[in-house]
């Protein structure tokens, strides 16, 4: 099996050759799909990265939990490599962050450990039995086993694995969400 080094260096290339074409529908399918979930209907309070990259495009979703009243959390990456959920309001309230990822303030509202009610996940690539293989530095890992909430990885369907190896500390995702619809799972099966 490959490592998940050449996994990551093999599906960024895969990730740079998709189509914009091929993304703008997909990016439409995804949101759809979320919106349209009821895990996403029932959370007012919701974690969503902002995306970059080859990544799904999460800000019509982050534009619909705002319209919607939702409590909209966004990722904060901290030197000690911790990530919190600070509470946005706006897209005004984000900057360029590490890597030039936009981030809230660092003053910002966190979110506390167990009050999140559902969190959208990036990955490079995912398998569709909840494996997630993220850009490698455990952000999201650490920071989901702190906060026990669903989970959806959100990922192109060209951009999925058939398996993905696993470690101990992974988090498998409740929730895959591709331009196809949602596959729901239990972790590991």
């Amino acid at each position: 099996m490959n490592t998940k080094a050449e996994l990551r260096r093999a599906f960024k290339a895969r990730g740079a050759a998709l189509t914009s074409e091929y993304r703008a529908a997909a990016d439409r399918a995804i949101r759809d799909a979320v919106l349209q979930s009821e895990v996403w209907r029932r959370a007012e309070r919701v974690f969503l990265y902002v995306s970059m990259w080859a990544e799904p495009d999460t800000r019509a979703l982050i534009d619909a939990a705002l319209e919607a009243g939702k409590s909209v959390y966004v990722p904060l990456c901290c030197p000690d490599k911790t990530m919190m959920a600070v509470r946005i309001r706006s897209f005004d309230a984000l900057r360029p962050g590490m890597r030039g990822i936009p981030e809230p303030p660092a003053d910002g509202e966190a979110a506390e450990p167990g009050t999140l009610e559902l969190a959208l996940v990036p990955c490079v690539t995912a398998a569709k039995d909840g494996a997630r293989l993220g850009h490698g530095a455990g952000y999201y890992d650490r920071f989901l086993n702190g906060h026990a909430c669903p989970t959806m990885c959100l990922c192109y369907g060209q951009m999925l694995a058939h398996a993905l190896p696993m470690d101990e500390h992974d988090v498998w995702m409740d929730f895959i969400v591709t331009e196809s619809g949602i596959t729901a799972h239990s972790p590991g099966s």
